[in-house]
């Protein structure tokens, strides 16, 4: 028969080896943690610069496709400004983690709040120049001229 005082022992032993054992874990853990994060912080960079040079040649260059659209990204319009012909649809298109909105100033138009993804189209049918801002960030700021 096990006594109280051999299982209260038995007990100790246990957990002090298990506590042992998980101290040794965490220290071999956090070595190989800091081993490896120099080489992850390096590849992180690398994506992030790799993102950039992606984004700037898409930028410059005109996409027929997406001629007409402005991303709403980094808490800015892009294009801030955007020329187009009479009757073009331009479609604003949130890629930003935050909810924005295309509001005109002489409120011609107003989209709902654009979470990330969401898209709001507009079709210009008179010429002009439409000034916008973001109803939520009202520093953003963009324009269309339709010609």
């Amino acid at each position: 028969m096990i006594t109280r005082t051999k299982l209260s022992l038995s007990l100790t032993l246990t957990l002090m080896g298990l506590f042992v054992a998980a101290c040794s874990w965490g220290a071999v853990s956090s070595e190989s943690s800091q081993s490896s994060a120099q080489p992850l912080a390096n590849a992180a960079s690398h994506m992030a610069d790799m993102n950039m040079t992606a984004k700037q040649p898409s930028e410059m260059s005109s996409n027929p496709a997406n001629a007409n659209e402005i991303v709403i990204q980094d808490f800015s319009f892009q294009p801030a400004t955007l020329t187009v012909k009479t009757g073009t649809k331009v479609t604003w298109v949130n890629r930003d983690d935050d909810p924005h909105t295309a509001t005109a100033t002489d409120k011609q138009f107003n989209s709902k709040t654009l979470d990330t993804g969401d898209q709001f189209s507009m079709q210009f049918t008179r010429p002009g120049t439409y000034n916008y801002y973001c109803a939520l960030h009202p520093k953003m700021t963009g324009q269309v001229i339709v010609k």
